[in-house]
């Protein structure tokens, strides 16, 4: 009985030990050889006892560890190879798939989860070395530990080999980027050559057809009266010159045809006189008596018959003054009318028609006169018509940012109405330089810059000055050489990229000086 109670003692003794170890071991003392612990927040973070994570507080785990295959998946990013994973997805800086890379099968002999050195895809068994964590929104912002940013975001590793040194780049915030050929296909990025050649522009903008303002004519009557017929009735009707147009009763009229007859009279009387002075004055006289009617705009014929008849004519016959289309109309029969009248007729001449095309301001510089133009109609594709530039107006619509442009041209047909509309092509002369595709140009508002493909992947920043562009070309200034090839596509992913290393570069400069 007694060695049973011996012994029920010393099992009860073991268990109180074992007890308290595993309490220890719970409350982090004593470590135990071989486990390793870190936190499910922060899995960079190891230790090698339990514990609390000094990040974000949270208790330690213990590495759960299990043998790898011999060739683990990993993925990369083919524009940010420090991006990896171990599964596939999409890259979190910029959004491109990422691409599957294998690493070290010796270097992966046991898979750890814990954050070991990370394999670099270009260098599989080479570890790469973290120099600080910079904020995914801000690569200026950094720290030495891994962190999390205002928006609970992970601090982005950067890794030694990433740092390159200061960009031999003359433009302020972008470097010169380093791609393989697999992150080039990926990305899409294509070149074309810059060539020397002569880049002719051709404008094209739409025109209003209008009057030739210098074939316009108004019909006015010179003295009161009333209109007892009208011979032009209606808007758009044709006259030709000398045509009547009105009859006019005016007691003006009647008066001067009277002063005529007794002007012809006197002169025939003073005809038979001895004096030359009254013979003259007979004739000046009658010859005065005319003048009056013709200054009323008396036809001669009209003089010619009451001078015959020896009777005045109490309504008078004016005729049209020109050749053309009655484009307004102020009159009606039986109306009253006298010299103060602005408007009783118009007639326009639309054998020539003028064409007013507005261009933009910064094509003004390209507008010179005698320049030809090429015209063509929308309701009548196949006619084609040939003018030059007779005028450039000397004021610019700041509304529209315009100026206005006006064309002469030949209306034969009376095809070109007032009021149509008309395409107007304006060949500029060819200027002679390096010529590029206009998609390679990046336009940022304060300069304009194209990627220039080094050779080997290596693609340069470049600041240009650009001058015209036709034809989806443009002509470049300076910034680039003929026979440079420069990126045409996927050159904003090049800019992005360019952009970061250069803001990385700048991050870790400021980090080395004391």
């Amino acid at each position: 009985m007694a060695t049973f109670l011996r012994a029920h003692r010393s099992i009860l003794a073991l268990v109180a030990v074992a007890a308290l170890a595993a309490l220890m071991l719970g409350c982090g003392g004593a470590a135990t050889p071989g486990v390793r612990y870190h936190c499910p927040m922060h899995p960079t973070f190891i230790a090698d006892k339990p514990g609390d994570c000094p990040i974000c507080g949270m208790r330690l785990v213990p590495i759960r560890e299990k043998l790898a295959p011999t060739t683990v998946p990993r993925y990369v990013c083919p524009m940010h190879p420090d991006v990896t994973s171990d599964r596939p997805g999409r890259c979190p800086e910029c959004g491109m798939p990422l691409v599957a890379a294998k690493v070290n099968p010796a270097a992966s002999a046991t898979a750890d989860p814990s954050p070991a050195p990370e394999l670099d895809p270009r260098t599989p068994a080479a570890p790469r070395r973290v120099l600080y964590y910079r904020s995914p929104m801000n690569p200026s912002v950094t720290s030495p530990v891994p962190m999390k940013d205002e928006m609970g975001m992970d601090y982005v590793p950067v890794y030694a080999d990433e740092v390159q040194p200061p960009s031999s780049s003359a433009i302020p915030g972008l470097a010169a980027i380093q791609l393989t050929q697999e992150g080039i296909r990926l990305a899409g990025v294509l070149t074309a050559p810059a060539v020397e050649e002569s880049l002719a522009r051709t404008i094209r903008t739409v025109g209003t057809v209008t009057a030739d303002e210098t074939r316009i004519q108004h019909f006015h009557t010179r003295v009161t009266g009333f209109v007892t017929k009208l011979y032009v009735n209606f808007t758009g009707e044709f006259v030709k010159k000398g045509q009547p147009v009105l009859s006019l009763y005016s007691p003006e009229l009647l008066a001067s045809q009277e002063e005529l007859l007794r002007a012809r009279d006197a002169e025939k009387r003073f005809a038979t006189s001895d004096l030359p002075e009254v013979r003259k004055g007979g004739e000046e006289l009658l010859e005065a008596a005319r003048r009056r009617l013709r200054l009323f705009d008396v036809p001669e014929e009209f003089i010619d018959k009451v001078e015959r008849t020896g009777a005045p004519q109490r309504d008078v016959t004016l005729l049209a003054n020109a050749t053309g289309y009655v484009t307004s109309k102020g009159i009606f029969q039986g109306q009253q009318v006298d010299p103060s009248m602005m408007d009783l007729f118009t007639i326009t001449d639309l054998s020539h028609v003028w064409i007013d095309a507005q261009f933009y301001e910064y094509e003004a510089s390209l507008l010179r006169l005698g320049q030809q133009a090429r015209l063509t109609l929308a309701y009548d594709p196949a006619l084609a018509l040939t003018g030059r530039i007779a005028y450039i107006y000397p004021t610019l619509d700041t509304a529209t940012r315009t100026v206005t442009v006006r064309f002469d041209f030949a209306n034969p047909g009376l095809k070109l109405k007032p009021g149509m509309f008309a395409n107007v092509e304006l060949e500029t002369g060819g200027e002679r330089g390096v010529v590029i595709p206009d998609s390679a140009i990046i336009y940022t508002g304060e300069r304009q810059l194209v990627f220039v493909s080094l050779g080997g992947g290596r693609f340069e920043p470049r600041q240009v000055r650009v001058g015209v562009h036709s034809d989806g070309k443009a002509l470049v200034l300076s910034g680039v050489a003929a026979g440079e090839q420069v990126v045409v596509k996927a050159n904003f992913l090049l800019d992005s990229e360019s952009q970061l290393r250069a803001a990385i570069a700048a991050a870790s400069a400021g980090e080395k000086k004391p």
